[in-house]
């Protein structure tokens, strides 16, 4: 005895479709993160993105994203610092973590690294300093030794 499973085209619209994040980040061209005060009382800066990501995407895959609305930042050495901007729990602020760094042109170690792997959670903000090539990115002691 066989059996036989049919599916029609109703029951495969009812199946909900899964959802597309869209994030918030905010860019500078100063090389320096926003302060964490600045996203305080439902304020964010104005220099406000939106994009439509994914938890898996990488660094290297966010900088092309912002490479294609900003065409300064296509310029070959262009850093890009990647933190993100969560409300701390225990208080009515946000804080800022530093996750990576990428430089437009070149590979990195941090090229791969993903949103999901930093525990980057839906609501947070993610803030991505650029850094022209003419410019050296400003000292960080928690950047790696490349």
């Amino acid at each position: 005895m066989a059996l036989e499973s049919r599916i029609t085209q109703e029951e495969i619209k009812k199946e909900p479709e899964k959802p597309i994040d869209r994030e918030k980040v905010f860019t500078t061209n100063s090389g320096r993160h926003h302060r964490a005060d600045e996203f305080a009382r439902g304020n964010v800066p104005s220099s406000e993105l939106q994009i439509y990501t994914w938890m898996d995407a990488t660094l290297k895959e966010l900088t092309s994203l912002v490479k294609e609305v900003y065409p300064d930042a296509r310029k070959k050495g262009t850093h890009f610092s990647f933190a993100i901007v969560f409300p701390d729990l225990r208080g009515k602020v946000y804080r800022l973590k530093d996750i990576g760094n990428t430089l437009s042109g070149r590979k990195g170690a941090d090229d791969s690294m993903t949103l999901q792997s930093q525990r980057f959670q839906i609501g947070d903000y993610l803030d991505i300093a650029i850094t022209p090539p003419n410019r050296a990115p400003p000292i960080n002691p928690r950047m790696r030794p490349f």
